[in-house]
């Protein structure tokens, strides 16, 4: 990769995607500790697909002939004061990432680079839809009041959730 601005800005934010799985994981673990797996299993897959998005990262990196550069990943939270709060965290992170994708865009459009552009551009409306499914189990929970059977139903539901791997064409 001939501009080096660029590659710096994909290499942090491949590490940032990295930092969400691991928040995630974390996530899945406070909601296994508390004793909702559906919940759990739903943060575990999330934590799936920012692998994936990290790996896209990683491949396009190596694919214009840049060095990836892995960095230490913070550790996460591990603790929320309710479900409540652990999803309203993780509509706040998917909205940093949002707000990271378009800085990169900013700064591709900046540089000239038209791959680099078209290849953010797949992140985009991922991110949409990553707010959007946050937004809908946010709203659920928000209608459960977080307790009673509206909570076992909602935890059920989350269970069934599996990770496939995004379409990337």
């Amino acid at each position: 990769m001939s501009n080096k601005v660029l590659e710096k800005a994909l290499n942090e934010h491949l590490n940032a995607e990295f930092y969400s799985a691991y928040l995630y994981l974390s996530m899945s673990a406070y909601f296994s500790d508390i004793g909702l797996s559906g919940f759990a299993n739903w943060m575990r897959v999330q934590a799936q697909e920012e692998q994936f998005h990290a790996t896209k990262f990683y491949d396009y990196i190596i694919q214009r002939g840049g060095k990836v550069l892995l960095t230490a990943i913070e550790g996460p939270e591990a603790e929320w004061k309710s479900p409540l709060d652990a999803i309203k965290a993780v509509l706040e992170h998917e909205q940093k990432v949002t707000s990271l994708i378009n800085n990169l865009i900013n700064l591709a459009i900046d540089e000239r680079d038209h791959a680099t552009n078209i290849f953010l551009q797949w992140f985009v409306t991922e991110q949409v839809e990553e707010e959007d499914n946050v937004n809908e189990v946010l709203n659920k929970l928000r209608l459960t009041g977080g307790e009673g059977n509206g909570m076992f139903a909602l935890d059920k539901e989350l269970s069934s959730r599996v990770f496939t791997p995004p379409t990337t064409a």
